[in-house]
């Protein structure tokens, strides 16, 4: 009995802690975002619908063109305004909103976030991307495999020209295989 005790003690301790830092995190000063959210999922349950970007829609319709949604524990700001999207992106904000989520992928997947999907903006990345220009995306580097693209290009159209003799072909399923 005093196990099942000491276990719901520290589940309602959890539950409380949980509940207060997810009261506290709302309060910043965000953007608007729909009433109803669940602790666990956030308003993951206004996006059931199979159309998304209609649902997007609606929600900037009735909250602006900025908004914030919790997409489960993350925190996601949906701009649907052009003008909006070149004032975070294109002017003074473009820096802050650079780097990416960090994910536990990053740390063990590509060495402590050191590669450069996973690298936070700053100098080591500039550097990753300056790379990757000179040395993989150079002419000299894509005319070399160009005849391998080509040869792929080659293969996928004779597939789909075989499958679609008879009927119509779906490309998506044929472009993975």
């Amino acid at each position: 009995m005093n196990y099942t005790f000491l276990f719901l003690t520290i589940l309602i301790t959890i539950l409380i802690t949980k509940l207060f830092l997810w009261l506290y995190r709302s309060n910043k000063n965000l953007p608007p975002s729909p009433s109803v959210c669940f602790p666990i999922i956030g308003h993951l349950h206004l996006l059931k619908q199979p159309l998304l970007h209609r649902t997007l829609l609606h929600l900037s319709h009735s909250l602006g063109p900025v908004f914030s949604l919790r997409l489960g524990s993350r925190l996601a700001v949906v701009v649907s305004c052009p003008a909006a999207a070149e004032e975070c992106f294109l002017t003074k904000n473009d820096i802050v909103l650079a780097n990416r989520p960090r994910f536990t992928m990053g740390k063990y997947v590509a060495y402590d976030y050191t590669s450069m999907v996973t690298a936070p903006y700053g100098d080591h990345w500039r550097n990753l991307r300056r790379i990757t220009a000179l040395q993989v995306f150079s002419t000299h580097r894509l005319n070399g495999s160009a005849e391998i693209r080509q040869d792929e290009v080659k293969r996928l159209l004779q597939k789909l020209y075989g499958l679609s003799i008879q009927r119509p072909a779906k490309v998506g399923p044929n472009i993975s295989s």
